[in-house]
């Protein structure tokens, strides 16, 4: 548990140093509140990063599950992408991971992941059909709504492995 706190005071201090030295315009509290998102995220966002992908996702960790949830007091998963999506690219997805699964024109492998692209898994339940989706974050992390309510998990958990179908991209220019 010490090791876990030391980690994230130390990530919280080089994400401030590094955003810090940046020549940019951005007041300090803007630093404050991405270092802040980083941390609830489990992630040491870059300069380079998407910031408002973050910083959104970050408002969401923690709000309960519910299914057919679309706010902050209860969200499914599709909830959740539709949710982000539309906040953090102005797309509107539809409010069904198979639905947001049949609009992709491609399935992405692991490697071909970029933060934003939707992630599509099954369940043990639901067979081959499309059950769960989730937003890739970066680092094999990503955000979902799951039965515990909106959290950061790792693709690389032998659970998401195994249920895996593939990543999905629309154009967010």
């Amino acid at each position: 548990m010490k090791q876990t706190a030391t980690y994230h005071f130390l990530l919280t201090v080089g994400l401030i140093l590094s955003l810090a030295s940046c020549n940019t315009s951005h007041p300090d509290g803007y630093y404050r509140t991405l270092a802040h998102a980083g941390l609830r995220l489990g992630l040491d966002i870059d300069r380079n990063d998407n910031h408002k992908l973050y910083l959104n996702a970050a408002e969401w960790i923690g709000t309960p599950h519910r299914s057919g949830g679309d706010s902050r007091e209860g969200i499914d998963c599709s909830g959740l992408t539709h949710q982000l999506y539309r906040t953090v690219y102005h797309i509107r997805l539809p409010r069904n991971a198979s639905a947001q699964h049949n609009l992709c024109p491609h399935l992405l492998t692991r490697d071909e992941l970029r933060p934003g692209d939707l992630l599509f898994f099954t369940t043990t339940s639901s067979g081959r059909k499309i059950a769960h989706v989730g937003i890739y974050l970066k680092e094999w992390k990503f955000i979902h709504a799951s039965s515990q309510g909106v959290m950061v998990s790792s693709l690389l958990e032998e659970y998401y492995r195994q249920h895996w179908v593939g990543g999905g991209r629309f154009d967010r220019n």
